[in-house]
C-alpha cells in the first residue's frame, strides 16, 4: 500500500486522482520543514516536491522512499546523483508547464515593448497621451534570440514568429536542420545570435556547464538597446553584471521571473532599476498549468508503482534499467 507525501498542496483534481487510486494513502505536508518534514518522510514511499531542496540529508530521512516526482521541470535543487545512488527515479512534469511559461515570456516581452507599467502609472496620474510618454516598440520586425530550443523554447519561438518577429535559435544540443525545419534561423554560436538580437529570451536548464553564463561578456555581446528576458532559471544570470548593463544603458530593459536566490528575501542589485519588470517565479502558476503539473506528477507516481513510468519523464533513466 504505497504512502505518498505531498510537500505542499496540489491542484484539487490531482490530489483527488491520487486519493482515488486503490491502495494508495496520501498526506499533505503543509509546512515541509523541520520535524514535520522528517516525520512525514519516515512514512513516505513517494513524494511530490515543489520547492523543498532534495539533498543527501533529506533522502536520509526515509528508508522507504522509492520515487521523487518534481512538480515542474527544474531540478537544480535536487541531488540527482544521490537519488541515483539510492536507486530512486526523479520524474518531472515535462510538457505540463511549457504553454504557461511560454505565454509568460511573451507577456514580459510585450509589457516591456509597450511600456505597460509606465503607461499605467501615467494614466493613474492623469498624464494623458504623449505627456511624459516613454518610447514603445512593436515586436514585429524585430529579431529575437531564443536560447534553448526545448519544449518551452520551441513554443516561444512559434509565438514570436506569430507576432512577426525574426526568430533566431541557439541550442548546442539541437541540430541546425531541426531548427531550420521548424522555420527558424539557426545561430551557430551564441555570440553570433547575441550580436543580431533585439531580444534575448532564456529557455535552457541551469547546470554545471552554463550556470552564470549570462555574465559581463555575454551582456557586452548583446546589441546596444536590446532587451533580456529570463523565465528559465535565475542561476543562469550573474545579477550584478545584468544590473550594471542596465544602469549603463547598454540594455533597454529586462523581464525576469527567476532569480539567483529564491525566494528573494534580501536586497537585490536589480531592484530599483526602473526598466526591469519582475515576477516571483510565477510563470507556470496558472490555474491550468498547476492542474497539468499536478496531474502529471501524480500520474508518474501511480505509473511507478505499476511498473509503467514513462522514461521520457525520468531525469535519471539509468535507475529504471538498473531496477528492472
Amino acid at each position: 500500500m504505497p504512502h505518498v507525501a505531498l510537500l505542499r498542496n496540489l491542484h484539487p483534481d490531482a490530489e483527488a486522482r491520487l486519493r482515488a487510486e486503490p491502495g494508495f494513502t496520501v498526506e499533505v505536508v503543509k509546512n515541509p520543514h523541520g520535524e514535520e518534514l522528517r516525520d512525514a518522510m519516515t512514512r513516505a514511499e513517494a513524494i511530490v516536491v515543489r520547492a523543498t531542496p532534495i539533498n543527501a540529508e533529506f533522502i536520509a530521512y526515509s528508508d522507504k522512499l522509492s520515487i521523487v516526482a518534481r512538480h515542474g521541470v527544474g531540478y537544480d535543487q535536487v541531488d540527482v546523483p544521490e537519488l541515483t545512488k539510492r536507486g530512486i527515479p526523479l520524474t518531472v512534469t515535462a510538457d505540463a508547464n511549457a504553454l504557461s511559461v511560454a505565454e509568460h515570456a511573451m507577456m514580459l516581452m510585450l509589457s516591456l515593448a509597450k511600456q505597460v507599467r509606465v503607461f499605467d502609472e501615467n494614466t493613474r496620474a492623469f498624464k494623458w497621451s504623449t505627456t511624459d510618454a516613454p518610447t514603445a516598440w512593436d515586436l514585429a520586425g524585430m529579431t529575437v534570440l531564443v536560447v534553448g530550443f526545448g519544449r518551452i523554447g520551441g513554443r516561444v519561438a512559434r509565438l514570436c514568429h506569430a507576432f512577426g518577429m525574426d526568430v533566431l535559435v541557439h541550442d548546442p544540443h539541437v541540430p541546425m536542420n531541426t531548427v531550420k525545419g521548424a522555420g527558424f534561423r539557426h545561430a551557430k554560436t551564441l555570440e553570433e545570435g547575441l550580436a543580431q538580437a533585439d531580444w534575448v529570451t532564456m529557455h535552457c536548464p541551469s547546470n554545471a556547464a552554463n550556470r552564470g553564463m549570462v555574465n559581463a561578456g555575454f551582456l557586452a555581446a548583446m546589441k546596444p538597446g536590446a532587451h533580456f528576458v529570463n523565465t528559465a532559471r535565475g542561476t543562469l544570470v550573474q545579477e550584478e553584471a545584468l544590473a550594471a548593463a542596465l544602469r549603463a544603458g547598454h540594455l533597454a530593459g529586462a523581464g525576469l521571473d527567476v532569480f539567483e536566490r529564491e525566494p528573494v528575501d534580501a536586497p537585490n542589485p536589480l531592484f530599483g532599476i526602473p526598466n526591469v519588470l519582475m515576477t516571483p517565479h510565477s510563470a507556470a502558476g496558472t490555474v491550468q498549468g498547476m492542474r497539468r503539473m499536478g496531474l502529471s506528477a501524480v500520474g508518474s507516481i501511480i505509473a511507478h508503482f505499476t511498473g509503467q513510468v514513462d522514461p521520457d519523464n525520468v531525469v535519471n533513466p539509468e535507475v529504471l534499467r538498473r531496477n528492472a
